[in-house]
């Protein structure tokens, strides 16, 4: 098929376009009508998605079911996926519609809630595709627009303060990022990305205001987009927007923020930042490298002083994203590997916490820790599904969690033992909020009169959870399902990335000798 990347992509917001123009009133019927149109617009681009998985071939490194048409004011209308970028667009399609079924309980404007759900996925699902500089922008950006409304009017009571904040910091990084896009079209003549990572960028260092700037102009677009993708992550220390998005989102908003959003600036720096950037990711890698060790151990020591389990759940988020942007950065086979394997695994993991919490907070409207305890005395079936979950994030041998931590790893003895034996003090202290948590909600003698009446999962929050615990436990004991995919596609990014920054020494130690 043609035209499957925009199918795909575009379902959801013709989903959405439907609930806007024909569905009227807000009676039980209509916000019925609103939530299955959702979930059987969602579900239709999870099938369709399924058949880019299968018809994809991951020994060809280059971009497979590529789509070009002239757009607008002369702009070129690209989109492709390669096998770093394939396993997003799966995770996105697979998400969503258990997000959709995990806000079926929403009786407040439902209908603009599923609408900005369905515009959100054509968005992210668009910045995975995306292979036009322009087209890529337009879909990062407007992707702040659904989550911003989704916070700002089905939040908690701080929302409008965590939705400004969570805009304003993406937003002023992503400037730089134009700034550095117009830079790039300006030097290529192109915004065409497989161009562009073709085109080699100047790396000759220059006197910038009296300072000597090394890897030239690669070094000023590297630092404008580390500038939008680190705050996205987000990376310590523009990290503080998170928690405060995360305890005033909606569950559903949150699942989202953590399982897809956080990984848009994780592919940044796999589709531009080290590869079209080469000398310099690999003269400020150390730089990299010791912020996210620093943000493993810092985010993990700040989880334990937490009382908000959805705070605690989103300091863990970073520290694992730490793992990412440091695997990435190694510029190894298995540093980089394990970055994108442990985003997959990072995206079923969490949402599903997320997703726990969230099952308990319907019930008791508190997310205080404190406020709960001998939960497994009434709710064995959620004990049981939040244990899996929680052995996964810490890193339990058998789940996905402990494959993407450990390539990671890997990946950082090889270049900086220093840094890697901080970040292995993460595994240790995750263990210690993870399992901290696990025993004050779920174990201990049932005390509290108000959780005596609680009850179990219901038949469609067990639904929601066996995908999740299946893929968790799948990936876990078959790491294959994703290393064959992206194994050839990460082996050729490195050739190319090596290639360059050997061809940039070479000419270095020439125009020495001259």
């Amino acid at each position: 098929m043609d035209s499957l990347l925009s199918i795909v992509t575009f379902i959801p917001l013709v989903g959405a376009a439907i609930l806007a123009l024909f569905l009227r009133g807000d009676d039980d019927a209509a916000r019925a009508n609103a939530k299955w149109l959702a979930l059987i617009a969602t579900s239709a681009s999870f099938v369709l998605s399924l058949f880019i998985l299968a018809g994809f071939d991951a020994a060809d490194t280059g971009f497979q079911f590529v789509e070009e048409a002239e757009w607008i004011l002369g702009l070129n209308y690209k989109m492709g996926v390669d096998g770093i970028s394939v396993l997003f667009v799966m995770l996105t399609t697979f998400l969503m519609p258990l997000v959709i079924l995990s806000c079926w309980d929403v009786k407040v404007r439902v209908k603009e809630y599923m609408i900005a759900f369905l515009v959100l996925e054509t968005l992210m699902l668009g910045v995975f595709m995306a292979l036009d500089l322009v087209l890529f922008y337009l879909f990062f950006e407007a992707g702040l627009i659904p989550m911003f409304l989704i916070i700002g009017i089905w939040g908690g009571k701080e929302r409008i303060y965590a939705a400004f904040k969570f805009f304003l910091y993406t937003f002023l990084g992503s400037v730089l990022m134009l700034v550095a896009m117009i830079a790039m079209y300006v030097d290529a003549g192109t915004t065409d990305i497989p161009a562009l990572l073709a085109h080699s960028f100047a790396s000759d260092g220059f006197t910038l205001f009296g300072l000597h700037v090394a890897g030239g102009l690669q070094t000023i677009l590297w630092l404008a987009f580390f500038a939008s993708f680190a705050v996205k992550m987000p990376m310590w220390p523009v990290h503080t927007w998170l928690p405060d998005a995360h305890v005033q989102a909606p569950t559903a908003g949150s699942v989202v923020l953590a399982a897809i959003l956080l990984k848009l600036g994780g592919y940044g720096f796999l589709r531009f930042s080290l590869p079209m950037f080469p000398v310099a990711s690999d003269l400020l890698a150390p730089l990299v490298l010791w912020l996210s060790a620093i943000a493993i151990v810092y985010t993990s020591l700040v989880a334990l002083a937490q009382t908000d389990m959805k705070k605690l759940i989103a300091y863990s988020s970073i520290a694992h994203m730490g793992y990412v942007t440091a695997g990435i950065f190694t510029a190894t086979q298995q540093g980089i590997d394990g970055a994108i394997f442990q985003m997959i695994s990072h995206g079923f993991i969490s949402g599903a916490l997320f997703l726990c919490v969230g099952v308990i907070y319907d019930r008791m409207h508190t997310r205080d820790i404190d406020a709960y305890g001998g939960l497994v005395n009434r709710m064995p079936a959620y004990a049981a599904v939040f244990l899996l979950f929680t052995m996964a994030n810490v890193g339990l041998p058998g789940t996905s969690g402990f494959v993407g931590e450990f390539l990671t790893l890997m990946g950082m003895f090889q270049v900086n033992t220093w840094v890697a034996s901080v970040a292995t003090l993460g595994v240790i202290l995750s263990a210690a909020y993870a399992l901290w948590l696990y025993r004050r909600v779920v174990l201990g003698d049932l005390i509290k009169e108000s959780l005596k009446s609680i009850t179990d999962m219901t038949a469609r929050e067990r639904w929601i959870f066996a995908p999740l615990a299946v893929m968790t436990i799948l990936l876990g004991v078959y790491p294959s399902l994703v290393t064959d995919r992206i194994g050839p596609s990460v082996s050729a990014l490195l050739n190319e990335v090596r290639t360059a920054q050997a061809e940039a020494e070479a000419t270095t130690v020439a125009q020495a000798h001259e």
